[in-house]
């Protein structure tokens, strides 16, 4: 049921307009996928402990299957005073209904409109960060922004950033891609001593700012089969990755490798660092996925807002079957929240002296 909206305490207002809020905002995703029945689900699971609201369609809402109290708001700051007893949401005017397991190009605006608002929600600091429900790659498409593969890209483009980097952090280990969504037979021409250098540096920086890590540990992957075997099998990594890698040596930093990609996800050597950079999307995804399919959360680093998303897809073949499972978005939001509180204990600290 949809409940009256509550008196929010003065307490509540106080922590969103000094930016300090832990209150994440959900945005819809795909309205006939998962992402708005998962969210019900995470609600159920987090309550008060870790706020959220979603943004999303009153009408999609209201044609869900309810399993959790839910209750409209009118603004961001409404969210902590009743987000113990009910799951917020804010309406977002979509152009029309959804059918489960149907992707409708119609609500494309819709969905990118909802992404929107909450970027814009962030970069205001009325909240502490967003998480994404799943999309379709073809929505950018069909909302008028042909130029965006993703919604890494996307938001990376309302903040103004130039190059995100997208992390997948698992409980057992953590990856970042340096090449995303690109056919395979372009990967060896996407890599670049700029790239990497750029993504080594974002990431340290995260590492360091987001998970509170003082001393990080990065080891890159080669890109060739036995990383190169010497130059046998491929120049890309003495060319472009082991000069990058020399240079951050020299800075103090700890980066090693490159590793031969079939030998540096087991247990023993995953020991042995924070976090590893691998050249492609698979490369990256299949040990993360592998260790931890069901809590793997996507991450972009190098904004300056935090955005965090599950690692999954839209499940059109599984939407409102009561069957998808909310492990991943649970561990989004609980992640984006985390990633807030690391931040601004890291701006409170004093910078070390030289």
């Amino acid at each position: 049921m949809i409940c009256p909206e509550t008196t929010i305490p003065s307490s509540g207002r106080l922590l969103l307009s000094e930016g300090n809020s832990s209150v994440i905002a959900l945005t819809s995703g795909e309205p006939s996928g998962v992402g708005l029945e998962l969210a019900f689900k995470a609600w159920q699971k987090l309550k008060g402990s870790h706020p959220f609201f979603l943004i999303a369609d009153r009408s999609h809402v209201n044609s869900l299957e309810q399993t959790c109290p839910v209750i409209e708001i009118q603004s961001p700051e409404n969210c902590l005073g009743v987000c113990e007893h009910a799951l917020p949401f804010l309406h977002y005017q979509f152009p029309t209904s959804s059918i489960p397991g149907h992707y409708n190009p119609e609500n494309a605006p819709g969905i990118v409109g909802s992404i929107e608002t909450a970027v814009q929600f962030a970069l205001d600091k009325r909240i502490a960060g967003i998480c994404t429900n799943p999309i379709t790659k073809e929505v950018f498409n069909h909302a008028g922004r042909k130029n965006y593969s993703g919604h890494t890209e996307f938001i990376a483009h309302l903040c103004g950033e130039d190059c995100p980097v997208m992390m997948l952090a698992g409980r057992k280990l953590r990856v970042v891609p340096l090449t995303r969504h690109i056919p395979l037979r372009s990967v060896h021409q996407g890599i670049s001593k700029k790239l990497l250098k750029q993504t080594l540096e974002i990431s340290l920086q995260s590492l360091r700012k987001d998970f509170g890590l003082q001393h990080p540990r990065i080891a890159v992957s080669g890109l060739n089969p036995h990383a190169g075997e010497g130059g046998l099998l491929g120049l890309e990594e003495k060319e472009i990755i082991e000069p990058v890698i020399r240079d951050f040596q020299i800075k103090g930093e700890n980066v090693q490798g490159p590793f031969s990609a079939d030998t540096m996800f087991h247990k023993k050597f995953r020991k042995t660092y924070d976090l590893a950079v691998s050249m492609y999307h698979d490369q990256a995804l299949i040990p993360v996925k592998t260790l931890d399919f069901y809590k793997s959360v996507n991450v972009t680093l190098g904004l300056p807002i935090v955005r965090t998303s599950p690692d999954h897809g839209t499940a059109f073949d599984m939407a409102r079957k009561g069957k998808a499972r909310a492990d991943s978005l649970i561990e989004a939001i609980k992640l984006a929240s985390t990633i807030q509180r690391n931040r601004i204990k890291n701006a409170r600290s004093p910078s070390p002296t030289s």
